[in-house]
């Protein structure tokens, strides 16, 4: 395949020179660096923002009685594909808000930050999806070979399994574009702006496995997974230029493990899942409660992963 165009230098160093940058060159401060606002106070601009927006939207939805029901039943940990649509669903637009807040502080557009509208859902997206669910039924079946993991029959009905299907792809998608744009598009552009691109990246993903531990049956091990996949998508955004094949990915591994096979997805089961899968035998085989996260075989599938993007998405050659 041709060699793909890599993130932007904007991503990477702290070179690029804004609106709001120019009108701020005049010397370091505190708050200002000799481009604008320092990356570390623009993160914390931008995560405030996102609380505020979450904050505003959750008042919200405690005043729509049906939307409340749907709260209080998440806090109970019950996963239905309703409960997932209006977590991520809050998440997703306060995100969304906050960043294009930031556009307008920083003088950019949401394609600086990985998320190029011209390519929503395009090629990028439909690449990443069958990739994702390949990575999580090679997972299972490595650990079916090792008699730890049964596919089991069918738990859903023709027409469920197409009403389960559709909300949990919705609700994945949404988890895709919250968990990407977040990390590796906003959080990513703004930190590899001060420490470079993998520094960042590294960083980043130490701290989404880290917020995984809150999921309830996670495990240090589920965490470290969900830290390795996120320096994946990373590799993805470093070689495609964007985040879409990486939401794509997202999308389909969460879709496949949670609805599709129907096993845990960060220790937490769903309600409406299409097989009656189970597991079988060690912890360190099957990932116990963390569900396959929680396998080593899940550190495999990411290191094969990877080097199959390697050769999909060849790096760009620079002039000598």
């Amino acid at each position: 395949m041709a060699p793909e165009i890599t993130p932007s230098d904007s991503m990477t160093q702290e070179s690029e020179t804004t609106p709001t940058a120019t009108a701020r060159t005049t010397g370091n401060t505190f708050f200002f660096g000799p481009n604008g606002i320092r990356a570390g106070w623009r993160m914390l601009i931008a995560i405030a923002l996102f609380v505020l927006f979450v904050f505003l939207m959750q008042a919200g939805v405690r005043r729509v009685p049906a939307l409340q029901a749907g709260q209080h039943a998440m806090a109970k940990g019950v996963f239905t594909p309703g409960i997932v649509l209006i977590a991520e669903g809050v998440q997703t637009l306060s995100l969304v808000l906050a960043v294009l807040v930031m556009t307008f502080i920083e003088g950019r557009s949401f394609a600086n930050y990985g998320l190029p509208g011209k390519e929503a859902f395009g090629k990028r997206f439909w690449q990443g999806m069958p990739y994702g669910f390949a990575m999580i039924t090679i997972m299972l079946a490595l650990v079916a070979a090792f008699h730890g993991f049964l596919f089991g029959g069918w738990a859903l009905g023709r027409a469920d399994a197409l009403r389960y299907g559709f909300l949990y792809l919705i609700a994945f998608i949404l988890t895709g574009i919250f968990e990407e744009l977040s990390f590796r598009g906003y959080l990513q552009t703004t930190l590899a702006s001060a420490t470079g691109f993998w520094p960042a990246a590294v960083v980043l993903a130490v701290g989404f496995g880290a917020l995984h531990l809150r999921n309830l049956g996670e495990a240090p091990v589920g965490a470290l997974s969900a830290g390795s996949f996120g320096l994946l998508c990373a590799f993805t955004l470093r070689r495609t230029g964007n985040i879409w094949f990486a939401i794509g990915m997202h999308t389909a591994w969460d879709w496949g493990e949670t609805y599709f096979y129907g096993v845990a997805d960060s220790g937490q089961l769903a309600r409406g899942h299409l097989l009656n899968s189970s597991f079988h035998g060690p912890v360190w085989l099957t990932g116990g409660s963390v569900g396959p996260e929680g396998s080593v075989f899940v550190f495999v599938v990411l290191i094969l992963s990877a080097a199959i993007i390697h050769f999909m998405f060849p790096a760009r050659r620079t002039a000598s």
